[in-house]
């Protein structure tokens, strides 16, 4: 039988690590800047657009 006196101790989750580095980000923004000369004249641009200067914000 266990002790119920008895202290467990839990395993610590591991420290979260980063999933891009931030030459990824400037990465995924240089393919982003391209792809708005792509979707320029549509609806999605605005959207990439905002997402292209969040990018920008972040590295």
């Amino acid at each position: 039988m266990s002790d119920p006196m008895q202290i467990t101790h839990t395993a610590q989750p591991e420290r979260s690590r980063a999933v891009f580095s931030q030459q990824d980000f400037e990465l995924i923004r240089v393919a982003v800047a391209h792809y708005l000369q792509v979707v320029k004249d549509t609806p999605d641009s605005i959207k990439y657009s905002n997402f292209y200067h969040r990018l920008g914000r972040i590295s």
